[in-house]
């Protein structure tokens, strides 16, 4: 950062006022370098190629699956859990809303836990760090002597004009934010965790979203890992029209893989990024480390691993769009992949990614669509043939929480053998509803209609018009 002292000072100021390792500091320093030399962090469609195929999670050997069993014990799981989920209204946790049978995502990435036999580690924001840690007290059998979570940081966001610190004395907190689960490998460092999990023996790392309730430990891909020797494996799986906006995988023109976000792919070649038949492959963000090697390549590169910059364009007060806009530096995990000699993909099935971001997914996730197992696996119903049911809500009346509890006072319907559903307007859905095939609720005034118990709607469009 020595090229830039008298722009990048008054963030040196500001984050180290805060408390910031000075490791941390100087990541950032490095990306804001970037950001003043005019980089932007795109990866153009002629520097890259597709992957054309991969080894299939679900055709893995039992002798793989014995490997991984005999080396859960060297495992740890991580989970990413920063997330607050303002999206969708709530103001704590996201990992503490309800989200099956009555327990919530932590609930369940406990039990997962416990039932895997391997300790759970989670990485939290300052948001979600005390409220999270008194959930999992309730949990004994997770404490083996490790702490239960380490903290992401936080950083200023960038003005787009004049490249300086944010400010918005209305609400100085949005002055920052998140560095992106990239954050992960530094945040390891700086909290002493990776050096803890290696001393107390621990060798592998399991890592996934918080609101990702499909990624459990699994034997045959850890196996797999340990097997292979392998320093980094991504799981990827395959794209569909509803995954076109999500990162992708593919191959440098040297061979080595690559995760190419979609704030990463310029204009002119969004319909390459977008042709789901083209890149096969999207990142399911879930990962697994061999922790050895991760301490190997920081110590070699200073403990920088360079991860390729994503330049997100927000407004600082993101409820306002007239606000100051900004840039926010970030990078994402699974672009490490790039960064370690010898990193796989494997292709696993898409009942390993069932993430939770919108109220959509929450409603569909809550139905009989998805049963959660005896090991607390929340899978889809075997009716479902694999394919999750099609929601649309109208983010109108539905995109909060306490909206969607509101209308759907009895819970979701049945959506076992829902195709699509699609809500337009106001309803009060009874107890007992079914959705079959491809339904249309629609109502185009703003009272609000109530959906009679035990309705039955099956391809059709309700009420009739």
């Amino acid at each position: 950062m020595n090229h830039f002292p008298a722009q990048f000072a008054p963030f040196d100021e500001r984050m180290a006022a805060e408390g910031l390792p000075r490791l941390f500091i100087d990541h950032f320093a490095h990306y804001y370098a970037k950001l003043i030399d005019g980089e932007d962090g795109l990866i153009p469609e002629r520097d890259i190629r597709p992957v054309t195929s991969l080894d299939d999670a679900e055709r893995l050997s039992e002798r793989l699956a014995a490997i991984g069993r005999a080396a859960v014990h060297r495992t740890v799981i991580i989970k990413l859990n920063g997330g607050l989920g303002t999206s969708m209204g709530l103001t704590g946790p996201k990992s503490l809303l309800v989200v099956k049978d009555g327990l919530t995502f932590l609930d369940i990435i406990a039990r997962q836990a416990i039932d895997a036999g391997a300790p759970l580690l989670l990485m939290n924001s300052f948001a979600t760090d005390a409220a999270s840690l008194a959930v999992l007290s309730n949990y004994a059998e997770l404490q083996r002597g490790l702490s239960l979570s380490f903290l992401q940081h936080k950083q200023p966001k960038v003005t787009t004009e004049g490249l300086e610190p944010a400010a918005w004395p209305a609400d100085p907190e949005l002055e920052w934010c998140p560095p992106g689960h990239g954050d992960l490998y530094t945040a390891l460092v700086t909290s002493g965790t990776l050096d803890r999990l290696l001393e107390a023996g621990y060798e592998y790392a399991f890592i996934s979203n918080a609101d990702n309730l499909g990624a459990v430990l699994d034997p045959g891909i850890l196996g797999y890992l340990v097997d292979k020797r392998l320093p980094f494996l991504m799981e990827v799986a395959d794209r569909t029209r509803a995954d076109r906006k999500g990162g992708h995988l593919a191959r440098r023109r040297d061979g080595g893989l690559l995760l190419r976000e979609i704030a990463q792919c310029p204009a002119a070649d969004l319909d390459a990024f977008q042709d789901h038949e083209h890149h096969r492959y999207f990142n399911t963000n879930n990962l697994w480390l061999h922790l050895p090697s991760l301490r190997d390549t920081l110590i070699a590169r200073n403990f920088q691993l360079d991860l390729p910059m994503i330049r997100n364009r927000k407004t600082v007060d993101p409820r306002d769009p007239d606000s100051t806009p900004v840039y926010q530096l970030e990078t994402a995990m699974g672009s490490a992949i790039t960064v370690f000699h010898g990193a796989e993909a494997i292709r696993v099935p898409r009942s390993r990614f069932a993430p939770v971001k919108k109220t959509d997914d929450l409603l569909a996730v809550r139905s009989d669509a998805y049963l959660l197992t005896e090991d607390y696996r929340v899978v889809l119903a075997p009716e479902r043939g694999g394919t999750p049911p099609s929601v649309e809500l109208d983010p109108a009346w539905y995109r909060f929480v306490n909206d969607l509890d509101c209308r759907f006072p009895f819970g979701a319907p049945s959506l076992r053998a829902c195709d699509h559903l699609r809500v337009t307007g106001p309803f009060g859905f009874g107890r007992g509803v079914t959705v079959c095939g491809d339904a249309f609720f629609r109502n185009e005034t703003e009272q609000c209609i109530p959906v009679p118990d035990g309705l039955v709607v099956e391809n059709r469009t309700w009420p009739k018009l």
